[in-house]
């Protein structure tokens, strides 16, 4: 991942993570790079200085994949933002979706196949899957979309 110092046309500054320079340059061109202050999509990376180690560093780099991956990292959420909107839309699309279908666990690659394929009734699931058992699943046909964990599914 890397993290890039960015400023928006208002002079608001903040930080965003990238999958890799390409990513941000997609991401901007389609609008999705936004000011959590301001909401404007005018934004532009800062000069930043390099991330270098030393060899005989041994703490992880900030800004790089090693840091971010073993170090907890401050996030936020502008709560009248149109990302905040639609999380909260997705999160009321799986609550739906959940209080209509039955949980069956780590059972859901099996009951997917078997319903897929008529040896069971068509009735609405979720449950756990890993990804190799999501590829298969893929693989044979079977629709299957992952969901975002809420809130309460922490509890």
């Amino acid at each position: 991942m890397i993290r890039y110092d960015l400023r928006c046309v208002d002079g608001h500054r903040f930080d965003g993570w990238f999958r890799s320079s390409d990513d941000f340059d997609t991401q901007k061109r389609s609008g999705l790079v936004i000011c959590p202050h301001c909401q404007t999509s005018s934004v532009e990376k800062m000069l930043m200085a390099p991330a270098v180690r030393t060899s005989g560093e041994k703490r992880p780099v900030e800004g790089t994949e090693e840091s971010s991956s073993s170090q907890p990292q401050s996030v936020g959420l502008v709560p009248d933002s149109p990302q905040a909107e639609a999380m909260r839309k997705m999160a009321e699309m799986v609550r739906q979706m959940k209080a209509k279908a039955t949980n069956v666990g780590d059972r859901f690659a099996e009951e997917a196949r078997r319903i897929h394929f008529g040896e069971a009734e068509q009735t609405e699931i979720y449950g756990s899957a890993n990804a190799e058992d999501v590829q298969s699943l893929l693989d044979d046909g079977v629709p299957v979309l992952p969901l975002p964990d809420l809130p309460e599914d922490q509890n």
